[in-house]
């Protein structure tokens, strides 16, 4: 290595605050950035869940360990089954946790009837056999759509509050890592300026 290459080395090293220099410069995964930003997306995601746990009654017993990996499960794309493997239980049990977390998905709605019917029915206290005779359903594909529906409508009592809560701790950690990585550029562009003017010159 010259003197010149070490220098640079030396600069970057200032700049990142990292202990090792590799060809990518890609901050590894696990790196003390990162790591601050995962417990600031737990802590935000759990206070939401801690939040709504005292306010409405959960129908699955999912600890709130479970239930933050269910939310950032729902955020990163997960499907309902891989969420479930990764929590060690079923489907159905993660479907209704995210009911109760009021984060639905678009085929939630995909009834073999229509939701405004359904809904209708449940408002004017039909029983649910009678509900699943009319509608030509199980009563469980009754219940299911129930909750869908009672999910819906907690969350636009209060407005979406708590499922912008969830997404803000995804954005702000977004945020966070772009303005880190932009710093750490910027920080070596200007550094290393000079250095390049220099290493052009022909001797």
């Amino acid at each position: 290595m010259d003197e010149k290459t070490e220098e640079l080395r030396e600069i970057f090293m200032d700049v990142t605050d990292e202990d090792t220099v590799t060809e990518s410069q890609e901050e590894g995964r696990g790196s003390l950035a990162d790591d601050q930003s995962e417990e600031d997306v737990e802590a935000g995601i759990r206070a939401v869940v801690e939040e709504m746990r005292e306010r409405y009654e959960f129908d699955t017993g999912l600890d709130d360990d479970d239930l933050v990996r269910v939310v950032r499960g729902y955020f990163e794309g997960e499907s309902d089954t891989e969420i479930a493997e990764a929590i060690d239980t079923d489907r159905r049990t993660v479907f209704r946790a995210r009911l109760d977390l009021q984060l639905l998905r678009d085929r939630d709605t995909d009834a073999p009837f229509e939701m405004a019917d359904l809904r209708d029915l449940l408002v004017d206290d039909v029983p649910v056999s009678e509900i699943a005779e009319r509608l030509e359903v199980s009563e469980s594909t009754v219940r299911r759509y129930r909750r869908v529906l009672r999910a819906q409508h907690e969350a636009r009592q209060v407005s979406d509050r708590f499922r912008a809560g969830f997404e803000d701790q995804f954005t702000d950690a977004e945020l966070s890592e772009q303005m880190t990585s932009e710093v750490k550029q910027d920080g070596l562009e200007e550094a290393t300026e000079g250095m390049e003017s220099e290493s052009d010159v022909s001797f």
